[in-house]
């Protein structure tokens, strides 16, 4: 039997990044409501946006502190690239489903900023309000057990919003539509 017409339809409809709500777009799937999201599904997908937060900001602190670079412009290279690397995450995990560059950028945005943007400021305040941590340099304890302590403190805030986002269709249950 041939399936080459069914495949190509379930290809180009993952092709184009659709809203969740609109004709096409996630919602209409069945299975993939959003009222009753499980905490389960909010730590997974916390987790998620941690990993590439975390490789991020560990990269950029790294560098910042290696160079001497001042707090300043260590903590927004380490934002940057944990921004970065968050998005990139999810736009490969995207793009394996067969979505477009610009699609899969687009889906990323939707899926990850407010995740990232509140982990991020977490995280950095932590990092911040640690006495002695800014100044901490890399052979220093004080240096990963803050920003350790930080992600730990980043997920459990994290969490709980992410759970809200997906219960609402926003946030990563927008990914889910490319699995």
């Amino acid at each position: 039997m041939d399936h080459t017409s069914q495949h190509a339809g379930a290809t180009n409809d993952r092709a184009e990044y659709r809203a969740p709500g609109s004709p096409g777009g996630h919602d209409d799937h069945p299975g993939h409501r959003h009222g009753g999201t499980t905490w389960g599904t909010a730590a997974k997908a916390t987790l998620h946006c941690l990993t590439g937060c975390a490789i991020g900001e560990i990269l950029g602190m790294v560098i910042g502190t290696a160079l001497a670079w001042g707090n300043a412009p260590t903590m927004v290279l380490a934002i940057t690239l944990a921004f970065l690397f968050g998005y990139s995450f999810t736009m490969f995990a995207v793009r394996r489903a067969g979505v477009d560059l610009r699609s899969a950028f687009k889906v990323a945005l939707a899926a990850d900023t407010v995740s990232i943007a509140v982990m991020e400021l977490v995280d950095n305040g932590i990092i911040a309000l640690v006495p002695g941590a800014m100044d901490a340099h890399l052979s220093d304890t004080l240096f990963w057990s803050s920003l350790l302590g930080g992600f730990v403190v980043a997920f459990v805030v994290t969490t709980p919003v992410n759970k809200w986002l997906i219960g609402r269709g926003k946030g990563h249950a927008i990914v889910h539509a490319y699995h």
